[in-house]
């Protein structure tokens, strides 16, 4: 490799394409193995392993720029995933040592010049806990629900890749994932030590905090002992339901007030492993968050009395039992990163705006109660909600429940995926697909549905067509169906009155 230095700029050649590469050769940044140097135009960063790896090392690196990176980035549609990871796009050495060439951070991830964080990364660690949420993060970096959900429907869809390829992170956590709430933006770093079963064994178990609880049982055993528990996409998966729920509460699901031993390594063993055990486990209330006096500023995060998980609604409700009640120690009941997806699309159809200018959260998902209100503020929901019920039909006949509803609001959007039950806004989706098909207005005390462009829309209750730029009311018990395709949904129409 040929190397030259001008001053403490150096420039090697990478033999993964022949490509110069150029950074700043002093100060580094410092993470757990790696030293990162900038190049001079802050468009890369280059890392540096500390120590001299082996060949099983060097094979993962030259994998993860070659073969994996490809089959991700390189296929079409391969754009949707790039900002999603901070993948390795090259090898370099240099002083003996092997680096990798990284993309430089987006902007977003950064704190703004104007806050007391002022540059610092926005790693997800800032808002995992009610400490630092509330007293660290800026007011005008705390973002809002809906872009935390953003957040997590991100990560969800990042996890499903790696897992679609058969890789695992190893270490999800807070600290390897950036995120931010006010875009609904996150970014999964530190690749380099990514787990290909029978091939790349892990290198870490993971982080404190998002460990699986059989991998922290099994932790005194010897690394090749045959019942120790290692790093998969099983135990990504716990991490992942760990990452959602601390990002949807400002708190950990197992860290409450059951004691086990003054002894730190002791209680750690017992509360994140063998005896782990959900904070708001429906029948066994052992581990409940207490409140105590000097509690006020972690409020109200941490009371899931006044804050329970239910108020995110029945589909994410159902995913935290599924991860922390039945498959907390049995990984194979675990939710997938698909499962959470969907659930999360699903949700995000379920929000409401918060009438309450001064709301931290701004957003609140609707329970559909006599008297809804926001969980965050209390505000209580006023007027008229419609509620759009989907239904599809396998047989072009008869229709059933899809288990999947649209809240309304002024402004909000009907999309073809709300139209065709085959269409799901993932990384499969098409540029038109995205387009809007129709809005909704509240209009002289009528809330109006307004066709944009949807060919077949029909009112069945009134047996009319609706065509594109006209309207039709929305009523009690409406049937509207929205497309004549085979996989068109039909919406029924629910007025909540609060």
């Amino acid at each position: 490799m040929s190397k030259a230095k001008s001053a403490n700029i150096v420039t090697v050649t990478s033999p993964t394409d022949g490509s110069t590469v150029r950074f700043v050769y002093e100060d580094p940044k410092q993470g757990g193995v790696k030293d990162v140097y900038f190049d001079p135009n802050k468009q890369y960063a280059v890392a540096f392993f500390r120590k001299k790896l082996d060949f099983n090392g060097k094979e993962r690196i030259n994998r993860l720029v070659g073969p994996y990176r490809q089959s991700i980035f390189e296929r079409e549609g391969g754009d949707y995933w790039k900002p999603l990871f901070r993948w390795p796009e090259k090898v370099v050495e240099y002083d003996g040592r092997t680096g990798i060439v990284l993309p430089f951070y987006e902007k977003h991830f950064f704190f703004g010049p104007k806050t007391s964080l002022a540059g610092a990364e926005k790693e997800g660690y800032w808002f995992a806990s009610a400490k630092n949420f509330n007293k660290s993060v800026p007011p005008e970096e705390k973002g809002a629900l809906l872009g935390f959900l953003q957040v997590c429907l991100n990560l969800s869809r990042a996890t499903k890749r790696l897992h679609a390829a058969g890789l695992a992170h190893s270490d999800l956590s807070y600290k390897n994932c950036l995120i931010d709430p006010t875009s609904g933006s996150a970014c999964i770093i530190d690749i380099d030590g990514l787990v290909v079963p029978s091939l790349f064994p892990p290198d870490v178990v993971g982080t404190r905090d998002f460990i699986a609880p059989e991998v922290v049982a099994t932790m005194h055993l010897r690394s090749d002992d045959k019942n120790r528990v290692l790093p998969t996409r099983s135990t990504d998966l716990h991490a992942l339901a760990v990452l959602i729920y601390i990002y949807l509460f400002h708190r950990h699901p197992l860290r409450g007030s059951k004691f086990y031993s003054v002894d730190t390594d002791v209680q750690e063993t017992h509360e994140m492993g063998q005896d782990a055990l959900f904070v708001e486990h429906p029948t066994d209330a052992s581990n409940r968050v207490r409140i105590e006096a000097n509690d006020q500023p972690f409020l109200p995060w941490i009371d899931t009395a006044k804050n329970p998980y239910k108020i995110m609604g029945p589909y994410l409700k159902e995913l935290f039992d599924q991860a922390f009640v039945k498959g907390l120690h049995q990984p194979n009941l675990r939710p997938t990163a698909d499962d959470w997806e969907n659930a999360l699309v699903k949700t995000l159809d379920m929000i409401q705006p918060c009438s309450n200018p001064k709301c931290v959260k701004k957003w609140f998902v609707f329970d559909n109660t006599s008297k809804p209100s926001c969980p965050y503020c209390g505000t209580p929901f006023s007027g008229i909600l419609p509620v759009l019920d989907f239904y599809s039909s396998r047989d072009g006949k008869s229709f059933r429940a899809d288990n999947h509803r649209l809240m309304v609001f002024p402004n909000q959007y009907l999309y073809q995926w709300h139209v065709d039950r085959n269409v799901f806004p993932n990384e499969r989706i098409t540029d038109e697909q995205k387009k809007a098909v129709g809005y909704f207005i509240f209009h002289q005390d009528k809330w109006l549905f307004v066709n944009q462009t949807l060919q077949t829309l029909k009112d069945l209750t009134r047996d009319k067509m609706i065509p594109p730029k006209s309207y039709v009311e929305l009523t009690e018990g409406l049937q509207l169906h929205l497309s004549n395709a085979p996989s068109g949904r039909l919406a029924r129409v629910i007025l909540v009155k609060a």
